[in-house]
């Protein structure tokens, strides 16, 4: 049955809030290991809190890297135009099929995170004269943490190998600044409303972010692909151009029955 007017409007108003929550949950359900330790990490210090952040790196690649990337699968059909596709089913099944793949990035992307900022803390507090080292070093972890973005949404959109997600993650986000400064900036006010509103946090906040970061991953794609497209529409004009010329120029090669005619090269299109 399908309502109109203002009840259609509230329905499928509904509808968005339920997928948003419910996806959302099951990601905090696979990601239980790891929320668990960044609550009782947030509730210590000293000894305690190095024993947690420890904690936080071994589980984070074998529980929130894959269900993050199965949380932007989920997002990635809702962005494509098919926001009707059975939530729970498309869940587990992305989990298991790229489980491997974000596992190993999680281990990749946790190393050079913690290297990163051990040296930027040894930088800036033992090495005075070269703070500017440790500047370099926070503006690279800022990068590395922002690519992260990207990374889940070339892992659910693209079947690549992982190193060549991770170089791709990394390139897009120092190239195309632009939308990636977007996601960081709504990401931060998904956040920031979610910790005056926890509940809300807990309901949506993970799966609007995913929602949000794939937008604009998308739009980026989108936008690479149409000036990839007109470059090589150029490309192939130049090309055409040149045949034309070189039809002209071989006419004096007519009169010979041996001369090769131009016009027989075999033209590869490949996409």
């Amino acid at each position: 049955m399908e309502f109109k007017g203002a009840m259609g409007g509230i329905y499928k108003i509904t509808e968005w809030i339920t997928r948003f929550a419910f996806s959302n949950i099951l990601w905090l359900l696979c990601s239980s290991p790891f929320i668990f330790f960044l609550m009782t990490r947030l509730s210590v210090t000293g000894d305690e809190a190095l024993q947690m952040n420890w904690a936080l790196g071994i589980v984070a690649p074998f529980t929130l890297f894959p269900a993050t990337a199965a949380l932007f699968a989920v997002v990635r059909k809702w962005v494509m135009g098919d926001p009707d596709v059975g939530i729970f089913k498309l869940f587990f099944k992305s989990y298991k099929e790229n489980y491997k793949q974000s596992m190993i990035g999680g281990i990749f992307y946790v190393l050079l995170l913690v290297i990163m900022m051990v040296d930027y803390t040894v930088y800036m507090t033992q090495f005075k004269d070269m703070q500017i080292v440790g500047i370099i070093m926070l503006v690279l972890l800022i990068v590395l943490f922002i690519s992260l973005f990207n990374f889940f949404s070339m892992v659910v959109h693209y079947h690549m190998g992982i190193m060549q997600i991770l170089k791709n993650a990394m390139l897009i986000t120092i190239i195309r600044p632009l939308r990636v400064i977007m996601t960081v900036v709504g990401s931060v006010a998904v956040l920031f409303i979610g910790f005056q509103y926890p509940a809300l946090m807990f309901f949506f906040g993970g799966s609007l972010i995913a929602y949000w970061a794939f937008f604009n991953f998308h739009a980026t794609f989108t936008k690479m692909q149409e000036q990839a497209e007109r470059l090589k529409q150029k490309e192939l004009e130049a090309q055409e151009g040149a045949d034309l010329d070189d039809d002209e120029s071989s006419s004096a090669m007519d009169m010979d029955p041996n001369a090769e005619d131009p016009r027989e090269r075999e033209e590869s299109k490949k996409e």
